[in-house]
């Protein structure tokens, strides 16, 4: 169940598996025979693709050549925006996690996705399939905790004066976030040869093809196009309302279900010491399910309000997901273990702010053991 990785996990070792991954696998196992189903996304998952492309180019052809006022411009742009997202959140995770087809190449065409809207494939394979799921929340290793010095994210992270207020300007640095990712930060990861203390190899041949080709294409669709047919200060402005969309929806919605005060944090264990919980526990204590309930969000977001479901089986589509919540819970209550969930948005919103504000007030974990 853990996903395979190639750096060096010598510094993250967990326990044993516990009975509870077996039930858990048993549970779920049964659920697909049963129903005479596959984990992968199958007819659903092709119709919910062509649902969200369809989304995507109309809302960019309009924008493009039929738009010739700001009041067309503006929602066509946030329309633009919010496909984008989809996109992500449906076709490209799915695909990147070998969960959106049977055979290797369905997963490999649509995990390309994110080359064609601003990322790379490639990075995100290593920053996100290794480094998160396998680290989930572990200090020092899981990048998606890691925002430099601008935020502060974890307990043992160093607390600086400005943080008190990141509950307040976290928002307008998610705006930047698809900007920063498609000018800086893979460009970064694959020249340095390492997603953050990790090694990560660099691309080469097909793989490097992919991430410039895509590249190259993501900026002729979102930026040279447009400033072809259209004056730069309306490309520039449009192209600011699209990320600002993007960026608020990407970031908010991978922050709910981790960055959030129910959800735990741990430090970096000392070298031949193994984690406090196995992989299964760790998952469950570090993961929250959001707004399960809403039929829509969970269209829209490809599952990822069942976090705690992604996080357990990753190779599993998320048309499963909801269907995989009730026996999750079940089992995770014969073990003595709590699945975590926030039954609306607002919850996970307002519990994410909260998060944000005590980790700008309270001290670091090491300092408040030196006081």
């Amino acid at each position: 169940m853990p996903p395979s990785s190639t750096t060096d996990q010598a510094t993250v070792k967990y326990p044993p598996h516990s009975p509870l991954r077996a039930d858990l696998i048993a549970k779920v196992n049964d659920y697909f025979k049963s129903n005479g189903l596959r984990p992968d996304g199958g007819f659903r998952m092709r119709v919910k693709t062509a649902l969200i492309l369809s989304w995507f180019v109309g809302s960019y052809v309009l924008l493009v050549f039929w738009a010739t006022t700001w009041w067309q411009a503006i929602p066509l742009a946030i329309s633009l925006g919010f496909s984008v997202a989809g996109i992500g959140f449906n076709i490209q995770h799915d695909g990147g996690h070998g969960a959106y087809s049977r055979r290797a190449l369905g997963n490999r065409v649509s995990s390309w996705t994110l080359d064609l809207v601003g990322a790379s494939s490639y990075v995100w394979n290593f920053k996100h399939n290794i480094m998160h799921h396998h680290y989930t929340n572990i200090e020092g290793v899981d990048e998606d905790i890691d925002a430099g010095p601008t935020l502060r994210l974890a307990p043992g992270q160093r607390r600086r004066w400005y943080h008190r207020f990141q509950h307040l300007y976290i928002w307008l640095l998610y705006t930047l976030f698809p900007v920063k990712w498609a000018l800086y930060d893979d460009f970064r990861d694959v020249l340095r040869g390492r997603v953050g203390s990790r090694p990560m190899p660099r691309p080469r041949g097909a793989d490097l093809a992919i991430l410039l080709g895509g590249r190259l294409l993501y900026f002729g669709w979102a930026l040279v196009l447009p400033l072809a047919l259209h004056p730069w200060t309306h490309v520039l402005l449009i192209y600011a309302c699209y990320s600002l969309t993007l960026g608020v929806t990407l970031a908010t919605v991978f922050q709910l279900a981790h960055c959030v005060d129910e959800a735990a944090f741990c430090e970096l264990p000392r070298e031949n010491e193994r984690m406090e919980r196995e992989w299964t526990a760790h998952q469950l204590a570090t993961t929250v399910d959001f707004a399960p309930r809403s039929r829509w969000l969970t269209w829209y977001l490809g599952g990822l309000n069942y976090q705690v479901e992604h996080h357990l089986f990753p190779r599993v589509s998320h048309v499963h997901y909801p269907a995989l919540a009730p026996i999750t819970r079940e089992v995770s209550r014969k073990h003595g273990i709590e699945h975590q969930c926030h039954e609306t948005l607002r919850s996970a919103l307002r519990s994410h702010v909260g998060f944000l504000r005590r980790m700008g007030r309270a001290p670091a974990v090491a300092e408040s053991a030196s006081s």
